[in-house]
């Protein structure tokens, strides 16, 4: 099973990276490494600059990237590393723009071989396209970046080094190429996820309902065993067909999926409950399953029930849940 093609927002930015690389050009990249009170960009989000000025990405929602472009234009052409430090307070923080009430730590380091080694875009992209992901350590005091272990996660212990985790792409399986998957999966593909459809039924699997993205034909559980969710996928059965949704659940609760969901009544999910429950499934797994799916919003529509997935699901990437 394939998912449709699709770029997240880290995407654009190494690839960019590595595309003016390979023309010549010399790049810049910044990170938001600190952050406090209501800054516009989450730790971690990167802007990069290529020697005559272009630039991909942001690292402020606009506020700042006109100042970190002049500095990174500056330091490139030496190389080197530097951080930058804006905050409501900081009179140079209101001449670039930052008047928001946050404060944003920005980490900005020439692509070369002492900082930032211009392979490690090559290891990332890989090692986020096989679905392990990656975190990168970088050195403070030096501003070099390597490859960090497997286990390393940003948290206490890590004072001097800045770890930064790049997940693997988002990912969707919807089980069930009903009414309500046909709004979610562009939903789906404005925050981010890319939409796979499975749906061994052939009346619900028309090209022209899912144009762009197909349904899969298999049976969910032969299907998610060649799609393997990992820690960025999702999973949520829509069927109303225990012999289809159930398949797609345990497939889906022997797998780190950060979010799995079902359609149904209440009553409905405590019989799903039960049959999950006899397949071996303990409490603890149990209560990842999300039944009824969506955040409840009053949803009335498949529309509304779609967006209702949708937020459910990013309250859960952003760990809300």
């Amino acid at each position: 099973m394939t998912s449709s093609p699709l770029l997240d927002d880290l995407d654009p930015v190494l690839e960019a990276a590595r595309g003016w690389l390979r023309a010549g050009h010399r790049v810049a990249i910044a990170t938001v490494a600190k952050t406090w009170g209501s800054a516009p960009r989450r730790i971690g989000a990167h802007l990069v600059v290529r020697d005559d000025g272009h630039f991909e990405g942001s690292v402020s929602g606009g506020c700042v990237e006109g100042d970190v472009v002049t500095e990174a234009l500056a330091l490139v052409q030496d190389g080197g590393f530097k951080i930058l430090d804006y905050g409501v307070a900081d009179a140079r923080a209101w001449e670039v723009g930052l008047a928001c009430g946050g404060r944003i730590s920005v980490l900005l380091q020439s692509i070369d071989a002492a900082h930032f080694p211009p392979e490690l875009l090559d290891e990332l992209a890989r090692l986020r396209q096989n679905g392990t992901g990656a975190t990168l350590a970088t050195d403070l005091a030096t501003g070099a970046t390597t490859l960090a272990p497997a286990d390393a996660r940003p948290g206490p212990g890590s004072d001097g080094v800045f770890l930064n985790r790049y997940e693997p792409p988002l990912r969707i399986a919807i089980i069930g190429a009903v009414h309500i998957a046909q709004t979610l999966v562009p939903l789906a593909r404005l925050i981010g996820h890319a939409p796979s459809v499975i749906d061994p039924r052939g009346l619900f699997s028309s090209e022209a309902r899912f144009a762009g993205v197909g349904v899969d034909p298999r049976w969910p559980d032969e299907a998610l065993a060649e799609w393997q969710p990992n820690s960025a996928s999702a999973v949520v059965a829509l069927s109303h067909d225990p012999k289809l949704d159930d398949l797609a659940l345990i497939a889906a609760l022997r797998s780190p999926a950060y979010f799995i969901a079902a359609l149904g009544s209440r009553k409905n999910h405590a019989n799903r409950l039960e049959r999950l429950a006899a397949a071996g499934f303990g409490a603890e797994d149990l209560a990842r399953v999300h039944g009824p799916a969506g955040l409840d919003i009053g949803a009335a529509n498949p529309a509304e029930i779609a967006l209702s997935i949708a937020a459910q699901m990013t309250a859960a990437w952003r760990g809300r849940l």
